[in-house]
């Protein structure tokens, strides 16, 4: 199991929109979930979710955003925002508030596009910012795709807090989506997989005008993957039972800073 937790490079900026994104998603989740029975909040889905047989109808095409604003418990929320915390402030360095915000809408909405054109007969309702967060992943990747990120990492013997660059955790993450989406094409899982994965093409192609306004792979060299402002110092610890060694395999990519 792995988790981010931080990035190596705070934004240099009070990244408002990201900030604000985060707090209007727990505060509408906060509105609804802990005070609505079982049956109000699933009418509410049904109403305001995505719902592909809906939109194929003709019905119902607003959900493509307020499904955006909308989490099924207190995990998926805080997944969704964790990586939005992580990801969204730099990103919102780079593009402006105002432009970050439109992208942001704009992945969400490309992502339940591409939900729609895989599945267009469900009834299933689909919620969560999960589609542009993704969206915020595949920017930052493109962008910043040897930024470093601190990832817990749960393994049979303890924890341990890892380093990883931009492009192996989110490459990673873009894989098993792939795979979830393939390998669950007719649906149970529970997951919009390929919601997931058209936010994050969209986010890494609406970035791509970006990228090469910036120069490109002189953007990349200039700034050696990372963004344009200095690295954090952080430690990281590691916490291990005594006794017990990692296989060899596994020393070289779990190191200490």
């Amino acid at each position: 199991m792995m988790i981010p937790l931080r990035d190596h490079h705070p934004a240099t900026m009070l990244p408002l929109v990201t900030y604000a994104l985060i707090a209007l998603n727990i505060g509408l989740f906060l509105a609804y979930w802990p005070f609505g029975s079982d049956e109000a909040v699933l009418h509410l889905f049904q109403r305001w979710g995505l719902v592909p047989a809906r939109l194929i109808s003709g019905e119902g095409w607003l959900a493509l955003l307020t499904a955006q604003f909308l989490h099924a418990g207190w995990l998926h929320l805080g997944l969704n925002m964790l990586f939005l915390w992580i990801f969204g402030d730099n990103l919102e360095e780079e593009l402006g508030s105002l432009r970050f915000l439109v992208f942001y809408l704009a992945c969400g909405t490309l992502g339940g596009l591409v939900h729609l054109a895989m599945a267009p007969g469900s009834v299933v309702p689909v919620i969560g910012a999960s589609g542009a967060v993704a969206g915020v992943m595949g920017g930052y990747l493109l962008l910043f795709p040897r930024a470093r990120v601190d990832v817990v990492f749960w393994y049979v013997i303890g924890f341990w807090i890892i380093v990883w660059p931009a492009w192996l955790l989110l490459g990673l993450w873009l894989a098993l989506q792939l795979w979830g989406g393939v390998s669950f094409a007719s649906g149970g899982a529970g997951v919009a997989f390929w919601a997931h994965v058209g936010g994050f093409l969209a986010g890494g192609a609406l970035c791509l005008h970006h990228w090469r306004a910036r120069g490109g792979r002189h953007f990349w060299r200039r700034f050696h993957g990372h963004p344009p402002h200095p690295a954090g110092h952080y430690e990281i610890p590691v916490v291990r039972r005594r006794g017990i060694t990692l296989p060899p395999p596994l020393r070289g990519l779990f190191r200490k800073k």
